[in-house]
């Protein structure tokens, strides 16, 4: 590493650093994790204050998830569905965060910054479901030291590794910066397309509302089954009437109780209908010929006027 480059990272180093954690944690798709095991490693070797520079980047955590869970307090199921409408990883978006949150309850903040797909959508569906600052702020804070210190202490651990990797990095120049550039492209490509592969997936035919609502009046009975989770329908106690109520994920122990000879109407209130879609292609492939998703679910439901039925109030 040049004179240069060293006595820049000695001077900037944890501004660079604390700014690289403020992006990753609000969702663009610029990884932390390797920027603070080099911090780390220099750290250890006296080039970054150890202490600073834990602090910091806890802080930048915490404020980063305060800023989300602001943001899911106000606006609720709304902002959750616009972030997987965006996401690079919709697939593991808003119905998975959902499904973690019900199976290991507040806690699921202490590990999310972990997991890819939960560290942005934790925050703000903690906020929707308003858990309460106190709580927050404390699983936020005590999910924020685990991850640093665990980057921090990856590159103290081995920071006679990385000094290599960086002596390597100095020899190779400019060219190891557009191999991280290239690197960094690459990767948020590949996501994009499985982003595209993951829609194409889910286009088949849907019913729209109006028609579902004909089908009802003409006395055709249709199976409408609601796979929102238990979280979700907690955000938005609001359903089409008569539905049944099972989760997407519990689909497949009901298969027997469905009807073969009835259209089955599939809704949730995710982006894309994505798992309503993925519901209707599980019953297609055990034989049941007449399944569609909803357009819209039931957002496209409520937003024509129909009728719903409501949970009383907790």
């Amino acid at each position: 590493m040049t004179q240069q480059l060293i006595s820049l990272i000695g001077e900037y180093g944890l501004i660079l650093v604390v700014i690289n954690v403020l992006i990753d944690q609000a969702g663009l798709p610029v990884p932390a994790l390797p920027t603070l095991v080099v911090a780390g490693a220099m750290a250890a070797q006296d080039r970054l204050p150890a202490a600073w520079l834990f602090l910091s980047s806890v802080i930048a955590c915490i404020a980063a998830d305060c800023a989300w869970y602001w943001v899911g307090e106000i606006y609720g199921i709304r902002v959750l569905k616009t972030l997987c409408r965006i996401s690079l990883e919709p697939d593991s978006c808003v119905s998975r965060t959902q499904t973690r949150f019900e199976r290991w309850g507040m806690k699921s903040l202490i590990v999310a910054k972990f997991i890819p797909g939960l560290s942005v959508i934790a925050p703000p569906m903690a906020g929707a479901m308003r858990i309460g600052w106190p709580a927050f702020i404390g699983l936020s804070t005590l999910g924020a030291t685990l991850w640093v210190g665990v980057g921090l202490g990856a590159g103290m651990l081995f920071r006679s590794q990385i000094e290599r990797l960086l002596g390597h990095a100095e020899r190779i120049g400019n060219a190891a910066g557009c191999l991280l550039a290239g690197a960094l492209g690459l990767y948020i490509a590949f996501k994009w397309w499985e982003r595209r592969r993951f829609y194409a997936m889910l286009r088949m035919a849907r019913i729209s509302v109006a028609d579902l609502y004909q089908l009802i009046s003409a006395g055709a009975s249709p199976v409408i089954i609601d796979v929102r989770s238990a979280t979700a329908r907690a955000l938005e106690p609001r359903w089409i009437p008569g539905a049944l109520q099972v989760s997407s994920d519990q689909v497949g122990s009901h298969l027997i109780e469905l009807p073969r000879d009835r259209e089955i109407i599939i809704y949730c209130t995710c982006p894309s209908e994505a798992s309503a879609a993925r519901v209707a292609k599980l019953l297609m492939s055990h034989g049941f010929k007449r399944v569609r998703p909803l357009h819209g679910g039931l957002d496209a439901w409520i937003a024509a006027g129909y009728a719903v039925e409501t949970a009383a109030p907790r």
